[in-house]
């Protein structure tokens, strides 16, 4: 009978141990997902889907993981699956909405917004992004009836004015489109949306000047816009501010390091100063995009002529020729290149094509330059050689909205708020934060890899690299073999040092919660290990970034992370990394006075610690410091962490 209840009772727990299991792998997918570490979220929701494909959330959850990886087909189909299993979340469509939008199916986009407004028809974002769908569609009649109902419902929203004058500008309703412009900047004069269309006016209407001003408030408003730098570029080019128009193209380089446009304009500016190599480098670049790019490829034959490379100025000619047999102007300067290069008989060849061409002009096509010219521009698909020395604009002027999703952006911007390097932290990875010949060392850390031979070596390390899928599966091994072993042992005091290696194979795999608890267990066994503290602090903050995050109270979470860090400096009041992170803690809370004063401790015992220096500055330039604070950035910067130089010029230049 007893034996009978024995196994009742086992056969009882299975179940709840089981959804234990399964709630622990969903808390460690969500955050590897709120920590970017897409392909580890993906491994953990591999594993529920596997053991519950009928729950919805795992597969809600890794397609916002494919999302961010730009695996739109995959997510696509994630959300399929989890909208088979619970059609009634809202932000399951509107997941699915901006897959779709991202590659280009504004239809199908549009019947999952409609779907997503059935089930939260209160939400502006869906209503915002379904007519922006409807632009994209050119269905311009349904965009104008949805934005008058967006209208009547949220008066006070400028962006509903903005669009609607968006889309009466796309009807060539210019007059009634600034009207509601207007409108839109009564209500919102800060809206760097609403600035940009009115500059796209006044380019249509080749006001430049007025455009200038206005894409410079575009920008000042969203200085990441990489299109209303190229579209100021072009107005400052009209008005001859060349300077200022470099500028810009420079800067749509630095947002945009791929931008066609951005690198043909500032290639051709280049030519117009007579800054040749550089504005080779620009073609080269261009061809190497768009290989058949006859325009870049005679601009680029002109510069090699012109700096003295004949061969490979007679290659690109010989290569835009091919494609227009009667170019005559492209004969001509290949024939000089091979008269200088002393190529007479094909140079009498070129030259005999052009002569028959000046007696029969009716069979050829003979460009005639003028400086009148020279301030034309051309639109982006007019293949024309007459206008190959011409800057380039996009067929339309259009505005680049951003989707009212929180899928893609959120993360980035918590990565804008937190500047700060982040903590260190003991890991079986190796040091890697962009410096070179520098490893991390702590007595400690190295005591306890001699004392208890661990399966693997563990490391002190800064912004640990993101594992791939092959990396993953090799920790979850590792985690697996010491959870056998753990399994077997009869007096965890002999072998509690398996507790803190597993603790840091989960720290590896971003499963905080059950590191936590392993490290719990460990110091219930032993308190004397500042190691395990140390690393329970550092795990508990990395919880608490995202608890924070689901909007829950973590002020005891908080209190009992603190209160590690200071357990693990009374233990170890020579580890210059225990100061480090816990001033990392405290700049989270906002108490940079104590941060500033745990800083200055880690320097003084490790006057190299890069990081120290850098979060230092940070730290004094948001208490006020701002001299003191560019001191430590540049001590950064001098120690390898070049980044600071950026953040130098940013707090400087900023008023």
């Amino acid at each position: 009978m007893r034996r009978f209840f024995a196994i009742l009772l086992i056969v009882l727990s299975l179940p709840a141990s089981a959804q234990y299991n399964i709630d622990r792998l969903l808390l460690a997918g969500r955050s590897a997902l709120f920590y970017e570490d897409y392909v580890l979220s993906i491994q953990y929701f591999n594993q529920i889907i596997l053991a519950k494909p009928y729950l919805y959330g795992p597969w809600y959850y890794r397609a916002i993981a494919k999302y961010n990886l730009d695996d739109f087909v995959g997510a696509e189909n994630d959300c399929n699956e989890a909208i088979e299993l619970n059609p009634y979340i809202s932000g399951l469509y509107d997941l699915r909405g901006v897959c779709r939008i991202r590659m280009q199916k504004f239809k199908e986009a549009c019947a999952d917004y409609d779907l997503a407004i059935l089930h939260d028809p209160v939400n502006q974002g869906l209503w915002y992004n379904r007519v922006l769908c409807r632009i994209q569609d050119k269905d311009y009649d349904r965009a104008e009836q949805e934005l008058d109902s967006m209208i009547v419902r949220w008066k006070s929203n400028a962006k509903n004015y903005q669009l609607k004058a968006e889309v009466r500008m796309l009807q060539k309703d210019t007059v009634s489109a600034s009207g509601f412009l207007d409108k839109a900047l009564e209500l919102d004069p800060y809206d760097g949306e609403a600035w940009t269309v009115r500059a796209m006016m006044s380019l249509n209407r080749r006001k430049w000047k007025e455009a200038d001003e206005q894409l410079s408030k575009a920008i000042y408003l969203k200085p990441t816009a990489t299109g209303n730098y190229i579209n100021r570029a072009l107005a400052r080019y009209n008005i001859n501010h060349l300077r200022g128009a470099m500028a810009d193209y420079d800067k749509a380089i630095e947002l945009d390091s791929n931008n066609f446009l951005a690198h043909y304009n500032r290639a051709q500016l280049r030519v117009q100063v007579g800054d040749d190599n550089r504005a080779i480098d620009d073609f080269n670049f261009i061809i190497k995009m768009e290989p058949n790019n006859i325009m870049a490829i005679f601009n680029r034959a002109l510069l090699l002529d012109r700096t003295g490379d004949l061969r490979g100025a007679i290659r690109d000619y010989t290569k835009v020729i091919n494609e227009f047999p009667n170019f005559w102007t492209g004969l001509q300067f290949r024939a000089k290149c091979y008269r200088r290069l002393g190529m007479t008989a094909k140079a009498e060849q070129d030259e005999f094509r052009i002569f028959k061409a000046q007696n029969n002009k009716h069979l050829g096509y003979q460009p005639r330059w003028s400086k009148s010219k020279q301030k034309t521009i051309r639109k982006l698909s007019d293949i024309d050689m007459d206008k190959y020395n011409q800057l380039v604009e996009a067929d339309e002027h259009q505005v680049v909205h951003e989707y009212g999703s929180v899928y893609r952006g959120r993360v980035q911007n918590r990565k804008v708020e937190n500047e700060f390097m982040p903590m260190y932290v003991l890991s079986y990875l190796q040091y890697a934060n962009g410096m070179k010949n520098i490893t991390a060392l702590e007595p400690g850390v190295e005591a306890f890899n001699r004392k208890e031979k661990p399966l693997h070596k563990i490391h002190v390390t800064c912004n640990p690299k993101t594992l791939d899928e092959l990396e993953t599966k090799n920790y979850f091994a590792l985690v697996d073999s010491l959870t056998g072993r753990i399994s077997f042992i009869k007096d965890m005091r002999k072998e509690k040092a398996l507790l803190v290696q597993r603790a840091v194979a989960y720290s590896v795999t971003q499963n905080f919660d059950a590191a936590i608890n392993d490290l719990t267990a460990y110091l219930q066994n032993d308190t004397t290990l500042a190691l395990a503290y140390w690393q329970r602090a550092v795990c508990q903050s990395m919880m608490l970034d995202f608890t924070v995050s689901q909007g829950i109270n973590t002020d005891l979470m908080a209190a009992l992370t603190l209160a590690d860090f200071d357990k693990a400096a009374k233990l170890s009041p020579d580890n210059a990394f225990v100061y480090y992170d816990r001033a990392n803690f405290l700049v989270s809370r906002k108490d940079y006075a104590k941060a500033i004063d745990d800083y200055t401790k880690a320097i003084q015992l490790n006057p190299d610690l890069a990081e120290a220096y850098y979060n230092r500055g940070l730290a004094r330039i948001y208490a006020n410091s701002k001299a003191a604070g560019i001191e430590d950035l540049s001590k950064a910067g001098e120690l390898g962490l070049y980044d600071a130089y950026s953040v130098i010029k940013k707090y400087r230049d900023k008023k």
